[in-house]
């Protein structure tokens, strides 16, 4: 079980951040939010994925209009994600919103960060304060990669000591890069200054193939380190895509349970007898209904097969137009070719 980093507590809605609270997934829609029922939709098939927070963008008076009608059709907590206009962020608190994103490379003035804080305040929202690496380049030309992740922890430290010069503790902190070695180094250095809950993902991850491997290499050290209260994986595309993907690391660390069986397969080689991949294909068919967190392993030949049944719940070890079945590290059966996934399937109701 990993130790996550000691932090302040904040409520977004119904939702709690922080240590004590499960990392919770979030994601964005992907649709104008003038179209409320496509957004509403969107928001639906979100929660359905498993997401505790849906952001929303708001550049427009018609948009903060349209969130206050979607947060009266749904039944989740909605973050406003605003840039440029306090007034967005206010008209934004004002319809509803549990939290809004607010980001200091573009709302700079004392008195529109206070006029926001205060409204916050008012109506018991949370505020994330999100740096992103682009908008520190757009402030310093010129500035060398390593060096950004000190302006944006400057940037940081200045939005929150008027935060707290306000009193207000209702605050979420995020830093993104693209890059995700500077992405975990600016969030090592935010988790060492400051104890609020920290919200992680990259920017500009790419198509869901590309960005699920430098998600899951930043996102993934930095859970494994405790560090992160809430997450996003950003693809481009259909946001529940990156829901799963999301969800995926989570469990990957241990920090969600699974819900559906867990498939291994052995990378094969010259030893196998069988056509393994085409075999794992057919049990992965075969599980795609089941709702039961079984881990299930396929392996080729008797070398590793035995050895990755003993951690299995259940495993298919294949010979030569047969299969060994194991149960929980014993074998149970040997079933001719034709059976396996029968007798497989069966084993795994009688569980």
């Amino acid at each position: 079980m990993l130790l996550r980093r000691h932090t302040s507590i904040v409520s977004v809605g119904s939702v709690k951040l922080g240590a004590s609270a499960p990392v919770a997934i979030q994601s964005m829609t992907k649709v104008p939010t003038t179209d409320v029922d496509r957004c509403v939709r969107q928001v639906k098939e979100l929660v359905a994925a498993g997401c505790a927070l849906v952001r929303l963008a708001v550049p427009r008076r018609a948009d903060t209009e349209a969130f206050a009608r979607i947060v009266e059709r749904v039944n989740i907590p909605l973050v406003a994600d605003v840039h440029f206009s306090a007034d967005r962020a206010v008209e934004a608190i004002e319809g509803g919103a549990a939290k809004i994103r607010l980001n200091p490379g573009n709302i700079r003035k004392r008195e529109d960060i206070h006029r926001i804080i205060d409204a916050a305040k008012s109506h018991g929202v949370a505020i994330r304060v999100g740096v992103n690496e682009a908008s520190i380049r757009d402030l310093k030309d010129d500035v060398p990669p390593q060096e950004r992740i000190t302006l944006m922890l400057e940037e940081m430290r200045r939005y929150i000591d008027l935060f707290e010069a306000r009193g207000f503790d209702q605050v979420v902190l995020s830093a993104k890069s693209s890059d995700p070695l500077r992405t975990i180094a600016v969030n090592r250095a935010i988790a060492e200054a400051f104890t609020y809950p920290m919200h992680l993902g990259l920017t500009h991850a790419g198509l869901p193939e590309d960005a699920s491997i430098p998600s899951a290499v930043a996102l993934g050290a930095l859970l494994s380190e405790g560090i992160g209260d809430t997450i996003r994986v950003s693809a481009a595309g259909d946001p529940v895509i990156e829901t799963g993907i999301a969800r995926n690391i989570l469990i990957a660390l241990g920090l969600r349970e699974r819900t559906r069986p867990e498939l291994i397969v052995c990378p094969t080689c010259g030893r196998t007898e069988i056509d393994v991949i085409e075999l794992a294909r057919r049990v992965e068919q075969a599980l795609a209904a089941l709702e039961k967190p079984c881990r299930v392993a396929v392996m080729g030949c008797v070398v590793n097969g035995p050895g990755e049944a003993a951690d299995a719940d259940i495993a298919v070890c294949a010979a030569k137009e047969k299969a060994y079945l194991y149960l929980h590290g014993q074998r149970i059966a040997t079933v001719p070719e034709a059976e396996i996934i029968p007798r497989l399937l069966s084993t795994i109701e009688e569980l």
